[in-house]
């Protein structure tokens, strides 16, 4: 077992690394969604380099009023070469790092290099993740919370040097975050700066959206893969069914990374997650290689 997560800065290098050596997101295979009585079982393998691995994840929409993580998992590190078990991780501990870490990549490459206001809506995990690695990667000196209890905002938002705001402070934004279980829009998507950019990762059902249409058609949208973004993304995925986003005109984050993206200016930038197996790969065997060392 392999205790522990890697370094919001240790996940932001090695992923950025593998999309400059090549790694083709694409090439990955689907995410498996098994449904079960309480939730889902999610099954998502990978291989990239000289490792293979397949993460576990459990998704239980009950569990927050039992006390217990909405989502629950392990990551089984494998030698590549062989298919030999090398290592466990923490399944949770490691999506949390590498959740935020690929959208800090994107938020490098896309959010203008004096960005230092942040609005982020979400007071769990991913939204304290998502905190520390943009200002990780941009001189952030103004954090807004949107959250919909008000004393847990208010308590997260003490926590992490933040104040609590409401939606319409999009409209002052350099960057916003959205880290949330909503399956509706969290904001007006027209009350977006044109330089603002728009990380948002709460999902990856097609049903389910926290950015609106108006915020899709007024940006350009950079995701992982096409292909899983139009299977997985409700922002996405309705977007197109309303014709405000042609699917063709999706970017992908690899391109951008490596400088091939055109991005025109004066227009918001969205970057779409739904999380996928190579990222997880990528971060684990980066941290096994670390606790290895």
């Amino acid at each position: 077992m392999v205790e522990g997560a890697p370094s919001t800065a240790a996940a932001i290098s090695a992923l950025r690394t593998s999309l400059l050596d090549g790694l083709d997101p694409e090439a990955g295979p689907p995410r498996s969604v098994v449904p079960v009585e309480q939730g889902q079982l999610l099954l998502m393998p990978a291989q990239w380099g000289s490792y293979a691995g397949v993460k576990l994840v459990t998704v239980a929409l009950g569990n927050a009023a039992r006390g217990l993580p909405r989502i629950q998992g392990a990551y089984l590190l494998l030698d590549g070469g062989t298919l030999t078990p090398l290592a466990l991780l923490d399944g949770i501990a490691l999506t949390s790092v590498r959740t935020a870490a690929v959208s800090a990549v994107a938020a490098d490459a896309l959010a203008a290099p004096d960005a230092s206001r942040v609005v982020v809506f979400g007071t769990g995990p991913q939204a304290r993740s998502h905190i520390e690695a943009l200002r990780s990667v941009r001189p952030v000196e103004d954090v807004v919370v949107v959250g919909r209890d008000v004393e847990r905002t208010r308590a997260f938002a003490d926590g992490v040097g933040a104040r609590v705001g409401e939606a319409a402070d999009v409209a002052r934004a350099d960057i916003v975050a959205c880290c949330t279980t909503a399956r509706t829009p969290l904001f007006d998507g027209s009350l977006l700066p044109a330089t603002a950019t728009v990380v948002a990762v709460g999902s990856h059902e097609p049903d389910a959206r926290e950015v609106d249409g108006s915020t899709v058609g007024r940006s350009t949208v950079v995701v992982e893969a096409a292909s899983a973004a139009l299977r997985e993304a409700g922002d996405v995925v309705q977007a197109v069914q309303e014709g405000a986003l042609d699917p063709g005109a999706l970017v992908g984050l690899a391109d951008v990374v490596r400088g091939r993206a055109q991005l025109p200016p004066r227009r918001p930038r969205l970057f779409k997650s739904v999380g996928m197996a190579w990222e997880d790969l990528v971060v684990a065997a980066a941290h096994y290689e670390a606790a290895r060392a």
